[in-house]
């Protein structure tokens, strides 16, 4: 098979994709039960440096220092959202996996932001200007990444798209990863499922 053979595969001819997303296991990393590919998610900006206890979102304005599911505010002076960057999966072309990271914004878009995503009414909103600010296991660096931060309505997390440099993450996102390469990212993250998916 040539290399660029498998770009053209439909990703529901393969076994390990049907098996899957047709029935429940156990992960031998983590031990949680999936079923269908998921999310990976980090829980906190890598510049916090509390712990990893939430507030309520509710509490946003009133701290200098806080840290929420979808919030972070650190020192009264760096301002944080959580976000989503989509990954496209060769083969499956409806599908795309997230990364839940963070970005940072501005003092001023953060203050936008938060008094919008009550109502959920983010139409008309963005795209601003962050800093990407996790490091994701598998990839050179990723902290401090030129990002866009795309704000969505129904209280959906934005969408972060990468500014263009040489990076495997921008690529990944702006071409996307094959079935293999994204099980790679998973057991990066503490969740491999390769071996579950031949049993």
């Amino acid at each position: 098979m040539a290399s660029e053979d498998w770009i053209t595969l439909r990703l529901e001819d393969d076994p390990r994709w049907r098996r899957l997303h047709n029935r429940p296991f156990v992960c031998r990393t983590c031990g949680a039960t999936h079923e269908g590919f998921f999310d990976v998610f980090c829980v906190r900006p890598e510049q916090w440096t509390g712990g990893e206890e939430y507030s309520p979102n509710g509490s946003v304005l009133t701290s200098g220092h806080f840290l929420s599911e979808d919030f972070c505010i650190l020192d009264g002076e760096h301002f944080f959202v959580r976000s989503v960057l989509l990954i496209p999966i060769l083969g499956a072309p409806d599908e795309s996996f997230g990364f839940g990271v963070w970005s940072t914004l501005s003092k001023k878009n953060f203050s936008i932001y938060v008094d919008a995503f009550e109502s959920g009414e983010c139409d008309g909103l963005g795209p601003w200007f962050g800093w990407f600010s996790n490091r994701l296991e598998g990839y050179p660096d990723t902290l401090n990444l030129k990002c866009q931060v795309h704000p969505r309505s129904g209280r959906m997390r934005p969408i972060i798209e990468l500014e263009p440099i040489d990076h495997p993450l921008v690529d990944e996102q702006r071409h996307g990863v094959s079935f293999d390469r994204l099980l790679d990212i998973y057991a990066a993250h503490g969740h491999d499922l390769r071996a579950a998916l031949v049993d």
